[in-house]
């Protein structure tokens, strides 16, 4: 796609550039936001660059941990969902094999009705009473058979007990990981909510003109690192093409920039990181995990290099936050509270790695209206 606006792409770069402080990829993602004037200096009373330095570390940390507790109670979801679902599976095969066994008891008080009726005798007695030879013989197989029948019916009732029994103990164990699950949601919503309390106490502590000044140290400290990482050159390698379904993926999640961050929320007003990169690819067509650190853990890596749009890019070594690579060294993602999803350079922060929802699609080669290929820029 050279280093233009191109497609798909260049959509997206137009309308985050409309939104946010942002300018294209070739820009904003390359060079670092300029240094005040030499000689500036706050003014009376607001506190010098260094100070409000320590206060966007200590943000950052705070939303940090902020985020490691989202991932802990959006795990702490899923398990539940998934919990939940068994339990009812359970209570259906307990409701199937209560029906089962109550046929088997009616076949086997059937059975022992036709043996009262017979005189009490069992089906033995009656065949060494028979005077007829013949009678004798065909009695004997019948015998056999109902013995056999006996037998796999008292065979049958008592698997489909033991089975019941089973399903019991599977569903009161369901329920005591269900009920711990939901305190370990309830644990990390606590800590969400007392790091994101903390980060805005000190953020409205702030004056006007410091938020301003805090939130361009944020932006040059973004700058920096991904001037970092581009400095080595990293664009000359990644020259990967997405696949159809990576760039549905893309689609879906550039088009939700601008709309808030929210502690585990997915869409469709609102998400948090790994809300917005698992609804992008669910609407894509492929599942995967819901957390930042499920997707790490379970989705399939690649190098950095090899990286196209559509893969997950992931953050520091906690693997607690994730963006979705678009090309021309970009990531959409969403933040932390207190902004919108929003492109970034994907340098911009400490890359873990680089995993890969849908490692067996082929790239799609299909040219787009300018007679070049869908890829990002190199």
């Amino acid at each position: 796609m050279g280093k233009g606006k191109r497609g798909w792409l260049a959509a997206a770069v137009t309308v985050v550039c409309a939104v946010t402080v942002l300018a294209v990829p070739g820009t904003a993602f390359a060079a670092p936001t300029p240094p005040p004037p030499p000689g500036a200096s706050p003014g009376a009373g607001v506190p010098a660059d260094k100070d409000l330095e320590a206060v966007r570390e200590k943000l950052d940390k705070l939303y940090r941990a902020a985020a490691v507790a989202t991932d802990a109670y959006n795990a702490a979801e899923e398990k539940a969902e998934q919990q939940s679902a068994e339990i009812v599976r359970l209570a259906k095969k307990i409701v199937e094999g209560r029906e089962r066994l109550e046929e088997l008891e009616a076949r086997a008080g059937a059975a022992a009705a036709a043996q009262y009726r017979g005189g009490g005798l069992p089906p033995e007695a009656h065949l060494m009473l028979s005077d007829d030879p013949q009678d004798f013989l065909d009695g004997a197989g019948r015998v056999r058979q109902g013995q056999h029948a006996t037998n796999g019916l008292l065979g049958e009732m008592t698997r489909t007990q033991q089975d019941l029994e089973q399903y019991a103990r599977d569903a009161d164990a369901q329920w005591k990981k269900l009920e711990a699950g939901r305190k370990a949601k309830a644990k990390a919503q606590q800590r969400i909510e007392r790091q994101i309390e903390a980060a805005e106490k000190v953020e409205s502590e702030l004056e006007t003109e410091e938020k301003e000044r805090l939130a361009l140290l944020e932006q040059r400290a973004a700058d920096r690192a991904q001037s970092a990482w581009l400095s080595s050159g990293i664009l000359d390698d990644i020259d990967g093409r997405a696949t159809e379904q990576g760039k549905k993926a893309v689609a879906y999640a550039t088009a939700q920039i601008g709309k808030p961050y929210q502690w585990g929320a997915e869409g469709p007003r609102t998400y948090d990181c790994s809300g917005l990169t698992s609804q992008a690819w669910t609407t894509a067509g492929q599942g995967i995990p819901r957390t930042s650190q499920a997707q790490w853990k379970q989705l399939e890596r690649v190098a950095v290099e090899e990286m196209r749009p559509g893969d997950l890019v992931i953050y520091f070594d906690d693997a607690s936050h994730v963006g979705m690579y678009v090309g021309d060294g970009a990531i959409v993602h969403a933040p932390r509270p207190g902004r919108a999803v929003t492109l970034a350079g994907a340098g911009s922060m400490p890359i873990l790695g680089v995993v890969r929802p849908d490692p067996g699609s082929e790239p799609d080669g299909t040219p787009d209206s300018q007679g070049t290929r869908n890829k990002p820029s190199t």
